[in-house]
């Protein structure tokens, strides 16, 4: 079974790499059914052709796809959808926050509740990391993540205060049904890079708590700072994951 490409194009001015913009579209179509269990994918010719793309662009687009499980290409006749059996992760090293990535994964059993927002005194590591003034005001977001309601990750957001307006005004982030990367990228925020780190840590009571497990349970601590393409740093997070229900995932390529 074949279908024909819907429209997209690549963003030839992002700093995504074509590859990922390829095979970020081509996992979107598969999430969203237009792809099924069993079709096959366009040619890499046709691909070629279609997005204005080398081959070898192309087959690492599609190396990418096969690597993550959702499609197995068989020589001489094309590359096929899989059925996705494993949980996917959250990809810590791309463009996009953990609601985009899981929803371009085809999961919508994820739920976000917001149990925290509003204007705050910055801790000193967002003040230090946003490089602001130390007790700056800021905007302050915390919310919990889960899995078939089973809490997974449980997140806090700082932003600086020229954002605050920005953040009291997002009803749909604050109500937990919409993406803060896509709220700040719409309003002037959009990613140029980012510096995460990741570190085993212990679970803390308030956080233990809140992903009900034991206090001191282990999970995965990550921490962000993100700037634009100006340089100006807009967000810092941490987020303790429990990586039993969400693989962390990176992926790595030669620039």
């Amino acid at each position: 079974m074949t279908t024909s490409l819907p429209d997209g194009t690549i963003d030839r001015l992002s700093t995504t790499p074509y590859y990922a913009q390829l095979s970020s579209y081509l996992e979107t179509l598969i999430a969203s059914g237009q792809y099924a269990t069993g079709a096959r994918l366009p040619s890499e010719h046709e691909l070629c052709t279609r997005f204005e793309l080398s081959r070898a662009t192309v087959r690492q687009a599609l190396q990418t796809l096969e690597t993550r499980g959702l499609i197995q290409r068989i020589s001489g006749r094309g590359a096929f959808v899989c059925a996705i059996e494993a949980p996917q992760g959250w990809m810590i090293q791309g463009d996009k926050g953990f609601l985009e990535t899981v929803l371009s994964h085809g999961r919508h059993d994820v739920s976000t509740a917001v149990l925290k927002a509003g204007e705050t005194i910055l801790p000193e590591c967002a003040c230090t990391a946003l490089e602001l003034a130390q007790e700056s005001a800021g905007y302050e977001l915390v919310r919990l993540r889960a899995l078939r309601d089973v809490p997974a990750l449980y997140s806090i957001n700082y932003s600086p205060p020229a954002l605050i307006p920005v953040l009291a005004s997002g009803r749909e982030v604050l109500e937990g049904r919409s993406s803060l990367s896509s709220l700040l990228a719409r309003s002037g925020y959009p990613l140029q890079g980012a510096h995460r780190s990741i570190m085993a840590v212990a679970a803390p009571r308030e956080i233990a708590h809140a992903l009900d497990i034991r206090r001191a349970a282990p999970l995965l601590r990550v921490r962000s700072v993100s700037w634009r393409p100006d340089g100006t740093r807009f967000d810092m997070y941490e987020a303790w994951v429990r990586s039993d229900l969400i693989p962390l995932e990176v992926d790595v390529n030669a620039l």
